[in-house]
């Protein structure tokens, strides 16, 4: 695989250099300040590209060219916004971009409770814990009916969590779940949350859905015409939130959109994270199931307190937690030797290491939360020790 780090343009506090030293080979960025639903512009996707050359990396990965809430309903300029979200790909096309992520996950992206929850070992993880999350839901957001969503006894379990928070408990809570996109200045406040929430009034799981597929069927035909891949990002965690429908959560789902949108470059992105959130995701069978059209993975473990559904979890070290790394990464290689001898010049898989615990001096550092230096590039040593194992006692590779 090409090992890639995330890295959030020259505001990050963890380089480009430092990126390199961890053991990267290339890196995943965005253009994080462009308000969503804008075209790219060219001026812009070279500086970042310059930025990166500086540092002695290449930019090859795009995470993420956001796709605009009014692409997801279907209302207000959605229209003009997937025409610029076409011209933002033959753009990054023409700077020899080749992979771009995406997710369709209504108002809120990955979502948390805590993002520096405190592990056995006095690391800082991020955790999403469903009692204060259901405690936000009904006593601080008040979203209307929000209580007919959860069973009597986790309101109840959610009613002492709340009774037991301080107002600095309940203001860190609030911004945690509202937060915008990784690297992002978006953040809502519980008003304009609630007025997001409403414009989903009436959309429906099938409906959202539909809409993406709308979606994939216009910008895959460009895609396919760039020679870029497109790959959707699962929801996290994989499951509905506030009353939002989550589309991208399970095998199932990823088969309906691959399956209505069926060219190579409409793709997904493997997050063993998200997806591992859910007991009932087996996946190394969804990256058996999916292997030809995973364009990018993210490889982290998380480590559920048990396998109800939705239920609580904390990021784990990366091979700790649910998931079964080893053979994630070995199915992964089985297919990446499989995309070689076809001659595929996508043959190697871009991934990078999500997330990652805080330890040692990352706390002095201040990074952007779950992307720390050297919780990272302590997880990016440990699977490129299992990948490069595997390549030699299974394939011979070097």
């Amino acid at each position: 695989m090409r090992h890639t780090w995330r890295w959030f343009g020259p505001v990050d506090k963890v380089t480009v250099q430092d990126a390199a030293q961890a053991g990267a080979r290339g890196i995943v960025s965005a253009l994080h300040h462009i308000p969503t639903g804008d075209v790219w512009p060219v001026d812009e996707i070279a500086k970042r590209h310059a930025e990166i050359k500086a540092g002695g990396l290449f930019w090859d990965v795009v995470e993420s060219v956001p796709v605009s809430e009014d692409v997801k309903t279907q209302t207000g300029d959605w229209r003009t916004h997937v025409d610029n979200w076409k011209e933002t790909l033959r753009r990054l096309s023409d700077s020899g971009i080749r992979t771009v992520c995406y997710n369709f996950m209504p108002v809120l992206d990955w979502t948390r409770t805590d993002l520096r929850w405190e592990t056995r070992h006095a690391a800082r993880a991020m955790r999403f814990d469903l009692s204060d999350f259901v405690a936000f839901d009904i006593h601080i957001l008040k979203r209307p009916d929000a209580a007919s969503d959860y069973p009597e006894s986790l309101q109840d379990a959610a009613g002492r969590r709340f009774s037991e928070m301080n107002d600095e408990k309940i203001a860190a809570l609030g911004r945690n779940i509202g937060a915008g996109l990784p690297g992002s200045a978006d953040g809502y406040t519980l008003d304009q949350l609630l007025e997001k929430l409403r414009t989903y009034q009436g959309i429906t799981t099938q409906k959202l859905q539909t809409h993406l597929v709308d979606f994939l069927a216009e910008v895959v035909p460009v895609a396919e015409q760039v020679n870029i891949n497109i790959c959707a990002h699962p929801d996290d965690p994989p499951w509905p939130l506030l009353g939002l429908p989550r589309i991208l959560s399970t095998q199932a789902d990823y088969a309906y959109i691959l399956d209505m949108v069926d060219s190579r470059a409409n793709g997904m992105t493997l997050c063993s994270g998200s997806l591992g959130a859910r007991a009932d995701n087996d996946l190394p069978a969804i990256v058996e199931r999916f292997a030809s059209r995973i364009h990018f993975v993210h490889l982290r473990n998380v480590t559920r307190d048990d396998d109800s559904l939705p239920c609580s979890f904390y990021e784990d070290e990366h091979l700790e937690g649910g998931t079964d790394m080893v053979a994630v990464i070995a199915a992964l290689l089985r297919e990446e030797k499989r995309r070689r001898d076809e001659g595929r010049e996508d043959h190697e898989i871009p991934m990078r290491p999500d997330h990652g615990q805080e330890i040692l001096d990352d706390v002095r550092r201040g990074a952007q939360p779950g992307y720390p230096a050297i919780g990272r590039l302590k997880g990016l040593a440990e699977l490129r020790g299992i990948e490069r194992t595997l390549s030699h006692a299974q394939y011979g590779m070097r």
